[in-house]
């Protein structure tokens, strides 16, 4: 047993797969689990009963699991920025743009396929790509909602749910298990944060333009 930070007795926490001992988990009292908290560029996956939370702002998070197993995770990516692209003309080197997104999605479902899922039982569900980078001429928002689209119906995947667009951030918390999804859309006023750590994260994937230097996970 552990210590909560309220001084109640908090379970043990659940054994960590491979790959996600950096993933920030913390006892969340108000729902009686540990909850993995992802940033921008990750993904966790599980075996256990655990909650997976992250805030999405113009990114888009995947929640794919089998719910046969209860294996499940996952992701927060976006795509970086190219100045008026149209996401139906992505081709050429703009392709090297989605290598982002396809990264994400595939690495999100080899993992969980790892731990015992299997493909033709996948549920997905999709959230964010709000659009909350008001002043950037290109809505990130709304070529990440396209991409995902694109990505899901190309791997003839079926959505079992999805909140995607409109003018608002999320807080997103996923329970693999039994697939529940908690959305809750926050107000302007808690944006700011949210927008500047996209922005940063952004600026910081663009950068990586060649195949062999893209690096999406921290």
């Amino acid at each position: 047993m552990s210590t909560a930070c309220n001084g109640e007795k908090a379970l043990a926490p659940p054994p960590v797969q491979p790959r996600f001992e950096h993933i920030a988990r913390i006892w969340d009292r108000t729902h009686g689990v540990y909850a993995a908290r992802i940033l921008p560029g990750e993904y966790y996956v599980t075996a256990h009963e655990e909650m997976i939370t992250t805030v999405l702002g113009s990114c888009v998070s995947a929640c794919v699991r089998d719910p046969a197993t209860g294996v499940g995770g996952m992701n927060h990516f976006m795509l970086p920025g190219k100045e008026g692209k149209d996401p139906s003309s992505w081709s050429g080197q703009d392709c090297l743009v989605t290598r982002y997104g396809i990264a994400a999605m595939e690495t999100l479902i080899n993992d969980v396929l790892k731990l015992g899922a299997r493909r033709d039982r996948l549920e997905l569900k999709l959230f964010g790509g709000g659009d909350v980078l008001k002043m950037r001429v290109n809505n990130i928002g709304e070529r990440n909602i396209e991409f995902v689209k694109q990505f899901v119906k190309a791997e003839a995947m079926n959505v079992a749910a999805e909140d995607l667009g409109g003018p608002h951030p999320r807080k997103v918390n996923y329970f693999p298990k039994s697939g529940k999804v908690l959305v809750r859309r926050l107000r302007s006023l808690q944006s700011k944060t949210i927008v500047d750590r996209e922005m940063n994260y952004e600026e910081k994937i663009a950068q990586k333009s060649q195949p062999g230097e893209i690096e999406l996970f921290d």
